[in-house]
């Protein structure tokens, strides 16, 4: 038999997290002496503190060890436990990175000249033009690549004779930001006349009057030229008139590189 601090040497748990085990019915102690209370332990409870220490190590709760441990002579079953516990720690990764994406464009943002922060707002009209439109609902606003790969598939065989200047934007239809199921419309300025396809409809665009800042590099910053244009729009008397848009003028479908990019982020307003 071992005392609490032979078996916390060894099996490298502290006395107090030995006691909580004991206490949550995790790792109970062989004896406990009923006139001392001194907990006592057996050589051979070391591997299973062992396995309860590696769980612990990989994230999983007290809780969810016990019901481990409950199963740990079938080892399908322990795996499906890993498993599950491998998806959510890869998923909270990739959550991780993207904070630490957003802390590092924040910090360098800071580091930068104010000057440099600056995105000019100016008020313009785009005129009535003929485009080819795709409208789909996509998983979120990353997944915009979707609309571009059907409208370039489908009219492949068209051969578009692209409008000068053409204009490549996307605008967003829905009246609130949405987490998931965005509807979005796609759409690219031609010239020429030319048939449907199964999904992309060519039609005559109307006129439009929107305020509008050009952002180059990444679109982590469109939440800042946002900023920008919410207090251009107040400032100057607008108000909003329809749904907001972006022009690509250099987009993924030019470069990989995000420091290249060049979006203008574009309000329909009219004077309040």
């Amino acid at each position: 038999m071992l005392k609490i601090g032979e078996f916390s040497k060894l099996s490298r748990i502290s006395i107090r997290m030995l006691r909580h085990y004991d206490e949550t019915g995790l790792l109970r102690p062989t004896e406990i002496d009923r006139f001392t209370g001194y907990r006592y332990y057996c050589e051979d409870q070391l591997p299973v503190a062992g396995r309860i220490a590696a769980l612990k190590d990989m994230g999983f709760g007290v809780a969810a060890i016990g019901g481990i441990l409950k199963h740990y002579d079938d080892p399908d079953a322990v795996d499906g436990f890993l498993r599950v516990k491998q998806a959510e720690l890869s998923e909270l990764l990739e959550q991780t990175q993207y904070r630490l994406r957003l802390l590092e464009t924040a910090r360098e943002k800071l580091r930068k000249d104010d000057d440099a922060m600056k995105y000019n707002v100016t008020l313009k009209t785009l005129p009535e033009r003929y485009a080819a439109c795709v409208r789909m609902t996509i998983p979120s606003y990353d997944h915009e690549g979707m609309l571009w790969e059907m409208l370039v598939r489908e009219t492949a065989p068209l051969k578009l004779a692209a409008d000068n200047p053409c204009y490549c934007c996307v605008t967003f239809l829905d009246g609130e930001y949405r987490e998931s199921d965005v509807d979005v419309e796609a759409s690219k300025t031609v010239k020429g006349s030319y048939p449907d396809t199964e999904h992309v409809r060519f039609r005559t665009l109307p006129p439009v009057t929107f305020a509008s800042a050009v952002c180059k590099g990444s679109y982590s910053q469109i939440g800042a030229v946002n900023e920008v244009i919410a207090q251009w729009v107040r400032e100057n008397g607008y108000v909003y008139d329809g749904h907001p848009f972006n022009i690509y003028h250099v987009s993924p479908h030019e470069t990989s590189n995000p420091d290249e990019f060049v979006t203008e982020i574009c309000y329909p307003v009219r004077r309040g």
